[in-house]
Order: C-alpha cells, then sequence, then structure tokens
C-alpha cells in the first residue's frame, strides 16, 4: 500500500536529488533535501484536512484534484509564484527574472539580495499571522502548555492577532529596516518599503483567509441541501440512497481544497525565502514536498483514517513562527540558509517525538489496572 501509494514520490524524490547535487554539489543537495521536509512537515496539516475533504467527493472529482491539482500546486505555486515574487520586488519582468537566474546568476543573486527586505517583510508578515492565528486558538491538547494556554485565552480579543502583528512590523520597520542588508556587504534605509511590504503581506493572509471562509461556508450551504435531496428520495422510494458530491457541488469543493492548497504554499514559498533565493533550487525542493502531501492525501483517503500524532500540527506552526521572526531578522542581518532551514527541521522533530511518547503514555494509562 505504502509504495503503490509513494512510489511516484520516492522515485522523483531520487531523481530531484541526484539532479540538484549534479546541478550545484552538496550545498544545492541539502538545501533541496531541507526544502522538501519543510515542505512536508508545513503541509501535513493541509493533507490531512485534504484527505477529511476530498473522501466526500465522487471519484471522477477525487481524481480531477490529485492531477489537475497536482499541476496548480507544483508548477503554479513552487515554480511560478516564486518567479511572480522576485519579478515584482526586484521590478524586472518574469521572463527578465527567468533569464537573469539562468544566463547571469551574479547580477540575479543581488537583485533578489537588494529586494529581499520586501520579500522577508511580506514573507514574514504572512508567516506569522499564520502562526498567531494558530496560537491564539483554544485547543483539547496543549504542546508548550505554559505558553499556549494563556495566549489562547488572549486570542479570545477581537482582531488580536492583527494588532499584535502590525505592532511587530512597525518596530522591524523603525528599527531593523533602517539599516537593511544588501549586496556586498552594504546598507540602506528601507522603512517605507519594509513598511509597504508588510502591510501587503498581512492583507493576503486576510485575503486568502477570506475566500477559505467564503468557499467553506459555499460548501456547508451545499452539502445541507445535497443531505436534503437525499432524505427526500430516501421517504419517495422507501429505501436509503448514497447522494454523492458532484456537479456544482463538488466544483466548489474543488475551489475551496484550491484555495487550501494555495494558502499552504504561500507559508511553503515564503519560508524557502529565508532559506534560498534561488528559485530553482526551492521549485525542486518544494516540488518534491508537494508530491509527497498529495500522496499522503491519497493514502489517508485510501486508509480511512487520520494520523494520531498530535502535536504534528504544533511543530509545524512553531516552525511557522520561527521562520517568521528569521525573515523579519534577516532584513538586516545575513543569515546562514542551512541553520534557518535545520530550525523548522528540528522543531517538527521536537513535535514528532512528543506525539509519541504522549501516544505511549495514553497507551500505558489504559493499560494499567483500575484502582
Amino acid at each position: 500500500m505504502i509504495l503503490k501509494t509513494f512510489g511516484w514520490s520516492f522515485g522523483l524524490t531520487v531523481v530531484g536529488l541526484a539532479a540538484a547535487f549534479l546541478l550545484w554539489g552538496w550545498e544545492g543537495f541539502a538545501i533541496v533535501a531541507i526544502l522538501t521536509v519543510l515542505e512536508i512537515s508545513l503541509s501535513f496539516d493541509n493533507a490531512v484536512v485534504n484527505a477529511g475533504v476530498l473522501k466526500r467527493m465522487n471519484e471522477f472529482w477525487q481524481k480531477i484534484f490529485l492531477t489537475v491539482g497536482i499541476l496548480i500546486a507544483v508548477f503554479g505555486m513552487r515554480l511560478v509564484f516564486p518567479v511572480l515574487i522576485v519579478s515584482l520586488t526586484a521590478r524586472v519582468g518574469p521572463i527578465e527574472a527567468v533569464q537573469l537566474a539562468l544566463d547571469h546568476p551574479d547580477q540575479y543573486s543581488e537583485m533578489v539580495t537588494d529586494a529581499h527586505p520586501a520579500i522577508a517583510a511580506f514573507g514574514g508578515m504572512f508567516l506569522l499571522m499564520i502562526f498567531l492565528e494558530f496560537i491564539f486558538e483554544e485547543r483539547e491538547h496543549a504542546w508548550i502548555g505554559w505558553l499556549e494556554r494563556p495566549l489562547s485565552k488572549l486570542g479570545r480579543i477581537d482582531a488580536a492577532s492583527v494588532g499584535i502583528a502590525l505592532a511587530a512590523l512597525l518596530v522591524t520597520a523603525s528599527t531593523i529596516a533602517t539599516n537593511a542588508y544588501q549586496h556586498g556587504g552594504g546598507h540602506a534605509d528601507k522603512s517605507q518599503t519594509v513598511l509597504l511590504a508588510g502591510v501587503a503581506g498581512l492583507l493576503t493572509y486576510l485575503v486568502v483567509g477570506g475566500l477559505s471562509g467564503y468557499f467553506e461556508d459555499r460548501l456547508e450551504d451545499t452539502e445541507e441541501r445535497v443531505d436534503e435531496e437525499a432524505r427526500e428520495s430516501t421517504q419517495r422510494s422507501g429505501a436509503p440512497t448514497a447522494v454523492g458530491l458532484a456537479g456544482r457541488a463538488a466544483f466548489f469543493l474543488f475551489l475551496y481544497l484550491e484555495v487550501l492548497d494555495a494558502s499552504f504554499s504561500f507559508d511553503g514559498v515564503i519560508g524557502a525565502f529565508a532559506i534560498t533565493n534561488e528559485i530553482f533550487e526551492m521549485a525542486l525542493g518544494l516540488g518534491i514536498g508537494a508530491l509527497y502531501v498529495r500522496s499522503l492525501t491519497i493514502y489517508l483517503v485510501r486508509q480511512g483514517t487520520l494520523d494520531d500524532y498530535r502535536y504534528l500540527e504544533h511543530g509545524a506552526h512553531y516552525a511557522i513562527g520561527a521562520l517568521a521572526v528569521l525573515l523579519l531578522v534577516s532584513i538586516r542581518w545575513h543569515l546562514p540558509e542551512v541553520v534557518t532551514g535545520l530550525i523548522g527541521v528540528a522543531l517538527i522533530g521536537a513535535a514528532f517525538w512528543s506525539s509519541v511518547r504522549a501516544n505511549r503514555l495514553d497507551a500505558a494509562k489504559e493499560k494499567a489496572p483500575a484502582g
């Protein structure tokens, strides 16, 4: 089952890592591997959500999501989107950005370095909002209880996450951005650029979240209508009738899943800029990771069960929060790419181990004799 589901992912991982080593050496190999793990870890909860929604679609729309959807996820968000970010921040055309990356990598690197304050501010604010929205929500399980429980109470205040994010942006723009790092070791005042880019990142998060909420509401309305039709059909025929989501209902479900994918792709792509500025290393690592996320979604749907590692979602969001802080710090100070990547991996590993320990403790309590 595992080999059948993950076979393509395993095979393309070997090919991708071999290509990374041949093109960029051991450093490129390490960066692509880290980006792959980063994408899988940040999108793990997305696979769980996708599996829960995908099983409600009929077989045709499941295939559409797993074929057309993977093209959008890998080529659209992991390849085209990074190029667009570089194009907008460096103020060059998308084709010119690709040509510079291929023909003049040194000039391209200088342009990306000079545009990095805007990229970091945009991405840092987007990622910070994801982390704050998670940490301010009350949950059944708390990984770091002394921190999460008080913050979940603070989250009851309306727009608390937006207020804190804006405060962080103002501090960053008025302190770190006044002496932003530029190519050649120079520094420049990028306060206005960072402020505008940070607001844009915040607005992007709110728009993506709004669209996700819109499609989720439409989905709930459609499912209620489908359930009502099923009940009426059962009453007329006297026998239970299975009504699957198809047609317009499945189309809205497909759109909802694509918006979810886009939102999770944002944090992966933006987080990748904290590790490397090379768009091809980025596309390769994130693309491999996206294939694993799709394979994991298929696996969860076919198995009919979801993973029970309770703290993995916490670890992924703490990794997002760490990347947000590192991105904002990197506006002024250059940070080693491998170090920034390993911080996220370490947090995911710690969350996984905590989940395993918690499951073992639960199992021991169940086996313990009463009294």
